[in-house]
């Protein structure tokens, strides 16, 4: 039995690859998906894992993006699914399918948004691996969708590679007198996530990459000094320095509306200043809200849809 199991399969692939040859890849997709629920159905997890990213670069690289990212989906719901452990080789291989897939596809980010639920497997990270966020930021970074990696780089340990797209975003997109304000949020941003030494990098190159910033302190820019003077009083740990320090640099962090809420969480996590719980009022509010959401929220075990769709065929090939 298990020797005609076997045969039934090698025929499935000789198949596969003959359709690919003859660019017939409806066909193709149809016969992954056969031997996704033949090879699941057995639990071979690394042959079906192989299967399965193999068979999803090869569409999306035939511009297939449809039928390669349900692969893909398909691929990371098997990691899940075997109790894989997150690792840097399936990390490389979840960038590379992604990097693949058309970014106007909404699979894409199914595929995305699945794999970094898999990567929290057995750590401490709530948003997804900040290994994976880097990897998934860099592709967004080749493709100048600034906003994207931005908020990818924000969850990664990456402050050097997030600190020169902000260099890049500010020289191509942003006037002169924001230079400081394109590193601020960062920093501040890092620092809510409690992520003191990525809040650290990204202030140090961020300062030594920009043509226009002097590199030693001070700085020309008051916000500048605020910022490098912040990161030195969390290092003591002073909560009368930590004020006397924003109500210093009171007239420099009115300029953005949301520093003054970043700078209380950040003297709730540092300083271990009781939360107020203010209500945040406005557009500028709704979104903060959902930025600290992020932060606080466990990760909420909603069993998110289960996007590998149901195949009614899967044919029995003797």
């Amino acid at each position: 039995m298990a020797s005609r199991y076997s045969h039934g399969v090698q025929r499935v692939l000789a198949k596969l690859e003959a359709s690919i040859n003859s660019g017939n890849y409806y066909e193709a997709h149809q016969m992954y998906r056969t031997l996704y629920f033949r090879y699941l159905g057995q639990k071979k997890y690394s042959e079906l894992l192989d299967l399965l990213y193999n068979g999803s670069t090869i569409l999306l690289q035939h511009e297939q993006y449809a039928s390669g990212a349900d692969l893909g989906i398909l691929f990371v719901n098997v990691l899940t699914q075997s109790g894989t452990e997150p690792s840097q080789n399936y990390f490389e291989k979840i960038r590379s399918l992604f990097s693949l897939m058309n970014p106007s596809s909404p699979e894409r980010d199914t595929f995305v948004q699945s794999a970094l639920r898999w990567s929290i497997k057995n750590t401490e990270y709530k948003t997804g691996h900040p290994d994976l966020h880097q990897k998934v930021a860099q592709v967004f970074w080749r493709e100048k969708n600034y906003i994207m990696a931005r908020q990818h780089f924000i969850h990664s340990r990456d402050g050097s590679g997030c600190a020169a797209m902000l260099v890049e975003l500010h020289e191509q997109r942003g006037y002169t007198n924001e230079i400081d304000l394109f590193i601020a949020q960062a920093v501040l941003q890092y620092l809510c996530l409690k992520n003191k030494a990525t809040a650290q990098e990204v202030f140090n190159s961020y300062i030594s990459r920009h043509p226009k910033i002097n590199s030693d302190p001070p700085y020309l820019l008051p916000l500048l000094n605020f910022l490098f003077f912040l990161l030195k009083t969390i290092d003591g740990g002073k909560l009368a320095v930590f004020t006397v320090l924003c109500e210093q640099y009171q007239i420099s962090l009115n300029r953005d509306p949301c520093y003054r809420q970043y700078l209380d969480k950040i003297g709730q996590l540092f300083f271990d200043i009781p939360s107020p719980r203010p209500r945040i009022q406005g557009v500028f509010g709704s979104l903060l809200q959902s930025f600290f959401n992020d932060l606080e929220d466990e990760d909420s075990d909603d069993e998110h849809r289960n996007t590998a769709s149901t195949s009614h065929t899967a044919q029995e090939l003797d």
